[in-house]
């Protein structure tokens, strides 16, 4: 599980700048270059930013899974466009250096934004300079097309030697009822999560790497979230969907360290020997859920907590008191049962589901409005489990057919990442998978 308490070592050996202390810096600038003393030496020694909010970026599974929910969401999906095993590496290497330093609250360089002179372009973008950590967590993934041919693209090649290396579990989804998905907000070959209680610093994170990944890597699609819809820990409180329904309340927790084992790691067991890379990750379900907001907002209570099985206020099972009251499903009033059959929460449950569990990690969206004047807003859901094929995809064919909530629900956005477990000391991201 990944620890909070200390900020790693500088992985290029070089004495680290915070992105809080550089602007203190900058005050002392003009007297620094009076004595012929450059920003990055004037700045040297300044204090480190606060230990307690820097999310240690190595262990034995990537941080922004069981880490802690932060508030604040940019995802991204990139596609390869190069041929080059050599230049793919070399990037892999390069985003892992900048990620462990931003998630220590440094540029992603030492003296990125301000030290390469002034007729030079910066190496880091500079708009989270001043900033904490704020808990960052960049968590990596790679889509079924790094492999060869998928579901989205049975043309490609295997352009990097790698096809007898993908996962049992690596594989576009499947069409759902009820969807209407679009390829411009789907798939990818490679996937950066990156959480954090501030939305600047997860935005620069991302724009830094994917500006680091020029003529590598093309961003082909992105999302911006807020407002956190899953407790990841039994110290956060379950928070609100766009519906005003709170969400996530069975979910999977850090501390439900069995059911992670069962439901979420990757085992030896789950891939033939030229995929155990994957030994200790996960799979990530990344789908963009337009939540149609108008009718919902006009229909009365009672059906919304039907459709939902529980109450809006409180959050408990329909007949039963507690939001973490477990659901009856047996109980009746006047011949129907309590909890409709068309429920979500009795659809979702796993004893619906021969017991399946996610771990769920989404976020609320709101990306303005379309032509008619409506939100485009929703939930961008976010799941993590040990075989989408065997999880995922059997819950989500029941939902789609049979869930009454599919009537406010256009689901627009798909994709399925492999998530590798965390890094070693001295380790990159992808070494394990073209070793």
């Amino acid at each position: 599980m990944e620890s909070t308490d200390e900020p790693q070592a500088p992985v290029d050996g070089k004495p680290g700048v915070s992105r809080r202390t550089v602007l203190g810096a900058a005050g002392v600038g003009a007297v620094a270059l009076a004595g012929g003393v450059g920003i990055g030496a004037a700045v040297a020694g300044a204090t480190g930013p606060e230990p307690d909010r820097i999310v240690a970026f190595r262990g034995d599974h990537q941080a922004g899974i069981v880490t802690e929910a932060q508030d604040r969401l940019h995802f991204a999906a990139f596609d390869v466009i190069t041929d080059s095993r050599d230049e793919l590496i070399a990037m892999l290497k390069r985003w892992t250096a900048a990620a462990e330093r931003l998630t220590r609250g440094q540029e992603t360089e030492p003296d990125g934004a301000l030290g390469l002179g002034e007729y030079h372009p910066p190496s880091d973008t500079g708009e989270a300079l001043g900033l904490s950590p704020a808990h960052l967590t960049l968590t990596i993934g790679f889509g079924p097309g790094l492999f060869g041919p998928s579901a989205s693209d049975p043309e490609r090649k295997d352009r990097f030697g790698i096809a007898h290396r993908k996962p049992s579990a690596l594989a576009d989804l499947p069409a759902f009822a009820q969807e209407k998905i679009e390829p411009s907000r789907s798939f990818g070959d490679i996937c950066i999560q990156a959480c954090a209680d501030d939305p600047q610093v997860a935005v620069h994170a991302v724009r830094n790497l994917a500006r680091m990944g020029v003529g590598v890597v093309s961003v082909r699609w992105s999302q911006l979230g807020f407002g956190r819809t899953s407790a990841t820990t039994r110290s956060q409180d379950t928070p609100r969907n766009m519906f005003g329904f709170k969400d996530g309340t069975a979910n999977v927790r850090a501390e439900d360290t069995d059911t992670l084992d069962d439901w979420v790691w990757v085992g030896p067991e789950d891939n033939p020997p030229a995929a155990q890379w994957m030994t200790g990750g996960t799979y990530l379900v990344a789908r963009r859920i337009r939540m149609d907001i108008e009718p919902w907002d006009r229909a009365n209570l009672l059906e919304q907590e039907n459709i939902v099985g529980r109450t809006k206020g409180e959050g408990a099972p329909l007949g039963k008191d507690s939001e973490f009251d477990e659901p009856d499903f047996q109980i009746t009033s006047y011949g129907s049962p309590i909890i409709p059959a068309t429920s979500h929460v009795r659809l979702a449950h796993p004893d619906q589901n021969n017991g399946a569990q996610l771990l769920r990690r989404g976020y609320n969206f709101a990306d303005g409005s379309d032509g008619f004047g409506h939100l485009d807003a929703g939930l961008f859901f976010i799941a993590f489990n040990r075989d989408t094929f065997k999880q995922f995809v059997p819950i989500q064919h029941q939902l789609s057919r049979k869930d009454a909530m599919t009537e406010y629900l256009i689901p627009n956005g798909s994709a399925n990442f492999a998530i590798p477990p965390g890094l070693k000391p001295g380790e990159w991201w992808g070494q394990h998978l073209f070793a």
